[in-house]
């Protein structure tokens, strides 16, 4: 089971150089460009795992009024640096630290990964709950259920751990808490963990 005090242990060892690893170009970032034409400029979002800021809080700051939230204080920080007009929160995607209705997207791209398996509902929930009505999603997941860690993760020495849900029980998850399903897009880009995985996109919207 993922230990989250781990994860934001070792994202704080890290910052750095997942940064310096971090790719900036890929299919994801298309996806991303897509699903933000169909917000309007006066969309708030929120960046659920925004890590230090790169490159999807960045491009949200560019067409809409974004917000980040990550479990690392380190990966903030950079975070504030790299992409000053977004706003920033530490918190847990457990428990989302704002109001109910709060935004009109949320983006979460390689963070639910890092939730332990039997809380991934409640994450989803928790998106569903922060989202006014009509409310759309986008956020990554693997393809088939996954656990494991890595305790020399980037060659830095420093332990991190994920447990990916699988693409089934993220259907469920989006179905049970409301959304509709907009797309479904595989891509050939590897998770962070190095294993030779596919993410899958999910588009989804909040029925009212």
């Amino acid at each position: 089971m993922v230990d989250k005090d781990a994860v934001r242990r070792g994202y704080d060892a890290v910052a750095e150089a997942y940064a310096a690893d971090r790719s900036e170009d890929g299919r994801g970032r298309e996806i991303l460009s897509q699903f933000l034409d169909g917000l309007s400029e006066s969309a708030r979002i929120l960046d659920a795992g925004c890590g230090q800021g790169t490159p999807v809080l960045r491009d949200l700051t560019a067409t809409a009024t974004a917000t980040g939230l990550d479990i690392s204080r380190a990966q903030l920080e950079l975070a504030a640096e790299r992409v000053p007009d977004a706003a920033l929160a530490q918190g847990d995607m457990v428990r989302l630290p704002f109001r109910d209705g709060a935004f009109d997207a949320v983006t979460a791209y390689h963070s639910l990964i890092h939730v332990p398996r039997g809380q991934h509902r409640e994450v989803v929930d928790e998106f569903a709950r922060v989202l006014a009505d009509g409310g759309r999603l986008l956020c990554s997941e693997g393809p088939d259920e996954w656990s494991g860690a890595n305790p020399d993760w980037l060659d830095t020495g420093v332990e991190m751990q994920w447990h990916i849900a699988g693409v089934e029980a993220t259907r469920d998850h989006l179905r049970d808490a409301g959304f509709a399903a907009e797309s479904e897009r595989p891509v050939g880009d590897p998770p962070e963990n190095g294993d030779d995985e596919r993410w899958t996109f999910f588009s989804a919207r909040l029925e009212g």
